[in-house]
């Protein structure tokens, strides 16, 4: 077909399935942070054991491969939309010569999906015991790692800032498969033989959920992507993506006290 744009078709369809993804995702992550989490909070035992087993395990089914899909075809997008197309990845050279891959920026990418290897032992660390410390370590490794994306690596501000969104998207699909969704299975199956479920299971779950609460409105920041370069002259390119990082989380942290607040009739 004259004029036909496979690539520009293949990312148009990606886009749609990485959104549509996205909304199953969060939708669920909210369900459970926002609503199911007061609401269970309001059964006894007896309804605990009827309800959970059957409640839990279709919302998680929809949860945990929302979030399978939302990475892959984000992680696909990044390929297609940056690294295959450079000239959107790197800043533009003075000289005008063409931007090219090095050292430098291979470290920060293959950092940027190996974050979990930090990022897990941290949260398992006294830090991640207490929520206000550990969202100022995360906050101030976020900064250190948008600064190496933009003046380590040389990427441009929409290369910085999709790999701020890749960076939080690794590390809630993580949480997801390897620590929320493995402890779910355990404590649904005590619930459901009449037993108190593991305090360290539920503590755990729940710390990893509300984590992946905090990081996801940044993270939808970041899927905008080429529509907040506006902002991205904002006094430092990367300052824009802080504002909406610290914002973001001040954010969530009122939807918890206002989900807490919100009564049944």
């Amino acid at each position: 077909m004259e004029g036909f744009d496979t690539t520009a078709a293949v990312q148009a369809i990606l886009r749609w399935a990485h959104i549509v993804a996205g909304i199953l995702w969060i939708g669920h992550l909210y369900f459970f942070n926002f609503v199911n989490v007061p609401f269970e909070g309001t059964l006894d035992k007896d309804t605990k054991g009827k309800v959970l087993p059957e409640l839990r395990p279709r919302a998680l089914f929809w949860f945990r491969w929302g979030a399978a899909w939302t990475w892959i075809t984000g992680f696909l997008l990044a390929g297609l939309v940056f690294y295959m197309a450079k000239s959107a990845l790197f800043e533009m050279p003075a000289d005008g010569t063409a931007p090219a891959w090095g050292a430098a920026s291979g470290i920060m990418v293959l950092l940027t999906f190996a974050a979990p290897f930090l990022y897990d032992p941290l949260a398992k660390s006294g830090l991640g015991k207490n929520n206000q410390t550990f969202a100022i370590v995360g906050f101030v490794l976020t900064a250190a790692m948008l600064y190496a994306y933009l003046e380590v690596a040389r990427f441009s501000y929409r290369g910085a800032l999709i790999h701020v969104g890749a960076l939080f998207g690794t590390l809630m699909a993580f949480n997801v498969w390897f620590r929320i969704w493995p402890l779910q299975q355990k404590i649904i199956a005590a619930i459901k033989a009449g037993q108190a479920p593991d305090a360290a299971w539920v503590a755990t779950a729940g710390g990893r959920s509300r984590h992946n609460t905090y990081m996801s409105v940044p993270l939808v920041w970041a899927m905008m992507n080429q529509h907040s370069v506006t902002l991205s002259g904002f006094i430092y390119p990367g300052v824009s993506t802080l504002l909406a990082t610290a914002l973001g989380w001040l954010f969530v942290q009122w939807c918890y006290k206002k989900a807490a607040a919100v009564k049944g009739f």
